[in-house]
Parts: structure tokens; C-alpha cells; sequence
């Protein structure tokens, strides 16, 4: 069977590279006659992996050696709780409502203490990123919240909010290694593995030395606490070791490829093959502001939800799968992660073309 071209918002698309490698390795990995799936996580070859990716990932992102890299569970939503457990010492944070994602970041935190929505794009279906000049930081925030790619909607914050001196904290799920990152801008950095970094079931977090205390709220749990993997180096319990395995394999992979610069313009390259046929197309539209469309995530619409599902039944049968867009915004949304060859896009768009055609 032939692969199709998978523009799933996540679990999304892998290097076919990496994927052939990991079906190798997937008997006997490096001699050891196991697979990396049966070995124990405090073996030699298990902390090879985990230090090979660790040290990867902070070569790619010119990671500074006062933040600690974190392999762990839960995915990103398990941030949104752990976040305000460990860093809410006023029990306060300022957060920019930009879609789905950072509304669940601000309902979870309202549990442990006061949420400012200093900014919101919702008046528009969060088709833009709102205006991030003269912003009112409160004087007792812990820290500033964004969700720097909005996967659903399909935004992405090209400027960083002015956070007067507080910890900016960034969800970066559907766009880490798309591009060059200045990690010294931000607190915490984290992100979900299964968009653009492996499978589902691991969550890398990237996070300042300083924030890293026992001064944490009251009640949080031993596995919640920041410190308590960054002084056992993510294994202090069975961390996701496979995933793991697969995410230091694709960070190789960007590795060979040039690294983040390089992948920034394969990505621009991408995008503008799709963005150009929406800004021309009579029948297909983007949804969201020019200044401020995500490289990552495309939503469009015909203007007719009969259209919508039959160009989503027809594409889904010329092999091209998950371009259905999420029930809030609807229409169709196609997801072009690093992973995603520039041959997919160029398909996708002659078949949109076609599409046009037969259905004007």
C-alpha cells in the first residue's frame, strides 16, 4: 500500500527517514538483540538515547546551559496544570487568549489562582493575534502565557509580547523546530511531542534553571513538581522511553537537514505554495489574518458547508487525509509539520485546482 499524504493536526505526519531507521532498529537496536520498547530505562543504551536527543535538541536550539531540557508525560495539556503549580508564588498570570488551546490553559489555571486575559482574539473566531503593544501586565502576575502556534485556528505570534520583566511562557506544541528560537526570551518553553517532534506521549519542556524551586504550590504531587525530573534527569520514574527514542531520531533528522534556519525556509517554501492558490483561488479562502498566518497549520473554506464535505469526501479518496477542518471553525485545515515534503503541498493544491474547476 502506497503512503498518502497525512495533513493531520497531530498525531501528525513523521519523516519517512526516521520511520525506516526505527523499523531497523526495531528488533535489535545497536546490538543489544532488543528492542529500544524492552529495555529498561536505567540501562546503558536507554541513557544513550535520552542524552543523544537531549543533546540534539539543545545543539538545534542553541539551548543555554542554565535551562534544564525535560522528556516528560502527560502531553501539553498536563502543562497547563503543572505550570501554576510550580511557578504561581502570587497566585496570579496575565494569559493572551488566542483559540482552543489557550482557553484550556486559562480554565485550568483558574484553579490555582487569578487569570488576567490581557489580550483575546475571540471577537473573530481567533482569526488574528491581537495587538500586542501597550499591554497591561498586572504588577502581581507569576508570568505571561501564550500558545505561540494556534493549531486549530491557524495564527502564530510573529512578535513576543513586552512582559515588563515577568516570565513569558510559551505552548509551542504545533511549531517548535519550524524555526530559529531565541529561548532566552522565554521562562518555559513546551511542547506537545505528536506534531512536530514524534508520537504521542511525550512532552518536552525546555525551562529556566531559577524556576526550578520546591517553593511550589501546596498539595502538588511529587510527579508535578519541575524539580523533582530535572534532578533525575527525566528518569525518576519509566518515562516514555520509545517516544523518546523516535524524538531524538527526528531531531537528527532536522540535524542532517541543515537545521532550524534551514527548516524555517523548506517551511516558508511550503506555505507559500498553499497560501498563494488561497489568495488567488475564487472559491477556496484562508481564514486568517495575512500578518499573522501560522507556517504550520492552513485552514480554508469554500463559503458552503455542502462544498466543504464533498471537497473533504473527494480528497480523502485521491489520497489525501485528515483536511477537515475542526468543529469551531470548520471547513478544512491542512497541517504542513516539518515532515511534510513540498510534494504534498504541490499535490494538494492541483487537486484543489481541479476541484475548483469542476465546481464552479
Amino acid at each position: 500500500m502506497a503512503r498518502i499524504y497525512n495533513f493531520s493536526a497531530g498525531p501528525a505526519v513523521l519523516p519517512e527517514e526516521v520511520l525506516k531507521e526505527a523499523a531497523e532498529e526495531m528488533l535489535d537496536f545497536r546490538n543489544t538483540g532488543m528492542s529500544v520498547m524492552e529495555m529498561s530505562h536505567r540501562s546503558k543504551a536507554f541513557e544513550e538515547i535520552i542524552g543523544e536527543a537531549e543533546k540534539t535538541l539543545r545543539d538545534l536550539m542553541h539551548i543555554p546551559d542554565n535551562y534544564k531540557v525535560l522528556f516528560l508525560q502527560g502531553g501539553a495539556s498536563q502543562q497547563f496544570a503543572m505550570i501554576p503549580m510550580n511557578l504561581m508564588k502570587n497566585r496570579a498570570a496575565d494569559h493572551i487568549n488566542t483559540g482552543q488551546w489557550a482557553k484550556k490553559a486559562i480554565a485550568e489555571g483558574k484553579i490555582y489562582g487569578r487569570i488576567n486575559v490581557i489580550a483575546s482574539s475571540e471577537d473573530k473566531t481567533f482569526s488574528y493575534i491581537p495587538d500586542l503593544k501597550n499591554l497591561k501586565i498586572s504588577d502581581d502576575a507569576d508570568y505571561v502565557y501564550i500558545c505561540h502556534n494556534n493549531t486549530i485556528y491557524g495564527t502564530k505570534f510573529n512578535d513576543l509580547p513586552e512582559t515588563c520583566g515577568k516570565t513569558l511562557v510559551a505552548d509551542m506544541s504545533s511549531d517548535i523546530l519550524s524555526e530559529p528560537v531565541d529561548v532566552t526570551k522565554y521562562g518555559i518553553i513546551f511542547a506537545g511531542a505528536q506534531k512536530n517532534i514524534g508520537p504521542a506521549g511525550v512532552v518536552v519542556v525546555i525551562i529556566r534553571e531559577d524556576l526550578i524551586t520546591d517553593d511550589v504550590l501546596p498539595g502538588t504531587p511529587t510527579m508535578l513538581k519541575y524539580k523533582t525530573h530535572a534532578d533525575n534527569k527525566s528518569l525518576y520514574n519509566t518515562p516514555p522511553a520509545y517516544g523518546i527514542y523516535i524524538c531524538g531520531k527526528v531531531f537528527q533528522w532536522v540535524q542532517r537537514l541543515g537545521g532550524l534556519e534551514a527548516m524555517k525556509k523548506r517551511n516558508e517554501e511550503k506555505a507559500a505554495v498553499l497560501y498563494d492558490y488561497l489568495d488567488s483561488s475564487k472559491l477556496f479562502k484562508g481564514t486568517v489574518a495575512k500578518k499573522d498566518r501560522s507556517l504550520m497549520n492552513v485552514p480554508f473554506v469554500t463559503g458552503s458547508e455542502e462544498l466543504d464535505a464533498k471537497f473533504v469526501k473527494e480528497s480523502k479518496a485521491a489520497g489525501f487525509e485528515n483536511l477537515k477542518g475542526h468543529r469551531t471553525v470548520g471547513g478544512m485545515r491542512a497541517s504542513i509539520y516539518n515532515a511534510m515534503p513540498i510534494e504534498g503541498v504541490q499535490r494538494l493544491v492541483d487537486f484543489m485546482k481541479k476541484f475548483e474547476e469542476e465546481n464552479q
